[in-house]
């Protein structure tokens, strides 16, 4: 591994959300026609003046509390959407398991998806039709492979998706809690093919999960990010240590 070659950086990153009404709940309904006109939207600070490194070749678990900015870290980093300040810098390009099911047609069979999905991530047909056969046994779909999309479960769907993306070469492959669909056997698949992924030693892996026990024995750096804020960047057994003690006494 090159520690000279910074894949992704922040500096001093900030992101602010502005609240809007998204419901239509009637007690808040009347607040907002009540509220003096000059009244400015609230503000949420996703992420709040956030600096870190990334290396070539890591495999990095963001860690932390729902809603203490780990998904929002992930985006800015896949381009989803930019940081209000401060500066994100990417190098290669990237793959991203945000949503996995996403992009699959309902109407269409795992078969045909697996093109439709493919093309999405850039993979030619060419290439595609070289890969199929491994895509289909990984995703152990068997014969439901040519049945309509609409008629898998969520995992079934997370399956088929997950063995379409784990195709692409990319430099950076982000991840958003994907492992946390499936049963515990695909799981584990998975989680080796992340570490036949790190031995080459080519693609960043870049996820957010809540299972410690991941990020302790799959990664070589954990960031932990707590109410927007970053706390720590370092050794996954020391920041899983110390993170579980906070929370225990939380």
């Amino acid at each position: 591994m090159n520690k000279d070659e910074i894949i992704i950086k922040f500096e001093n990153v900030s992101k602010t959300y502005h609240s809007s009404l998204r419901s239509f709940n009637i007690r808040e309904i009347f607040a907002r026609v009540l509220q003096p006109k000059d009244s400015k939207p609230k503000e949420i600070k996703s992420l709040d003046n956030v600096s870190f490194e990334i290396y070539k070749g890591e495999t990095v678990a963001i860690i932390g509390q729902n809603g203490s900015g780990k998904s929002t870290a992930l985006k800015l980093i896949a381009g989803i959407s930019g940081p209000s300040e401060g500066k994100v810098t990417i190098k290669g390009e990237i793959t991203s398991m945000l949503a996995l099911g996403a992009g699959l047609h309902p109407d269409f069979t795992g078969r045909e998806n697996i093109f439709l999905n493919g093309s999405l991530f850039g993979m030619s047909n060419n290439y595609l039709s070289s890969r199929t056969a491994d895509i289909i046994e990984f995703s152990e779909l068997g014969e439901k492979i040519d049945q309509p999309v609409r008629t898998y479960s969520s995992g079934m769907m997370a399956r088929l998706s997950f063995s379409i993306a784990i195709q692409v070469q990319a430099e950076i492959l982000l991840i958003d809690e994907v492992l946390a669909v499936g049963d515990i056997a695909f799981q584990e698949k998975c989680l080796q093919k992340f570490e036949e992924i790190k031995k080459r030693k080519e693609t960043t892996i870049v996820m957010v999960t809540h299972s410690l026990k991941q990020a302790e024995e799959h990664c070589s750096k954990v960031i932990w990010i707590q109410n927007s804020k970053l706390m720590k960047v370092g050794s996954p057994k020391e920041i899983v240590k110390e993170y579980t003690e906070i929370m225990m006494h939380h």
